[in-house]
């Protein structure tokens, strides 16, 4: 961290900037960006997705990408920490996507039944 700290307005300004600036698609897909603490002595932040990020596929990938680039971009920042705030624990979520058509109970590995699928009406 530089001797000449931002004062905590600076950065968090400065940080809102970034995520607009290098993360547009978070607002064009309905989804939001928001700090939830910001620690300046240790460089360390918390971000949170909100709005159409929970769920989405592919947050996590987007969560990956702002923990990288904002580390490498913003010198006061050493360590990101973002969720989406889609469970109560770690991960990505507790929850992996759906698409159209997959089936999500297919626990049952091998069991018996060689027939065609059904459909479910």
């Amino acid at each position: 961290m530089s001797s000449e700290a931002k004062s905590e307005d600076d950065l968090r300004e400065e940080i809102d900037t970034f995520l607009q600036k290098n993360f547009p698609q978070i607002e064009m897909h309905g989804g939001s960006a928001a700090i939830q603490n910001l620690d300046r002595e240790s460089g360390e932040v918390s971000i949170q997705l909100g709005g159409a990020c929970s769920g989405c596929g592919i947050s996590p990938m987007t969560i990956q990408a702002i923990k990288k680039r904002m580390v490498n971009e913003i010198g006061e920042i050493e360590t990101v920490h973002a969720n989406t705030g889609g469970s109560g624990g770690g991960g990505h979520g507790g929850e992996s996507p759906s698409f159209a058509g997959e089936t999500t109970d297919s626990r049952e590995s091998g069991g018996g039944d060689d027939g065609p699928p059904t459909a479910p009406f």
